[in-house]
């Protein structure tokens, strides 16, 4: 049974040499593509062949899983003062950047006509509405 996508090709299993294998993995442990593009570009077949190659040719310790962790950043070691006086300066600076965006909107309006900031806030009201749902 063959499915209307495929067109009746049966896939075969197939034995790479030495060194197409360690050409592969050479290429994916460089960066120049992962091994999920290596498998495309060369038309490798099985899903984790690449992976297998590179666990057992690669230069790279493939035994231990990567940890990612979050860096290290300012406001981690911020005292709850610093903190608040941080968050209270970048309120500030919120408050100031919506300030002269209304006076531009205001501008724009005076100019150009009427309706720019009822269809500002249209677009808003939607937004918050498909947002909830």
């Amino acid at each position: 049974m063959d499915t209307p996508g495929r067109k009746g090709k049966k896939r075969t299993q197939r034995d790479y040499t030495m060194g197409f294998k360690l050409q592969v993995v050479t290429a994916v442990e460089k960066g120049d593509m992962t091994y999920k593009q290596a498998q495309k570009i060369y038309g490798i077949q099985g899903r984790s062949t690449v992976l297998t190659w590179l666990r057992k040719h690669g230069k790279l310790d493939w035994t231990q899983p990567v940890k990612l962790t979050m860096p290290k950043t300012a406001k981690a070691k911020e005292t709850p003062a610093q903190t608040i006086k941080r968050l209270q300066r970048e309120l500030e600076d919120e408050r100031l950047r919506n300030l002269l965006l209304n006076e531009v909107v205001d501008i724009l309006d005076a100019e150009h006509g009427a309706g720019l900031r009822k269809k500002l806030i249209a677009k808003q009201r939607d937004a918050f509405k498909d947002k909830k749902r």
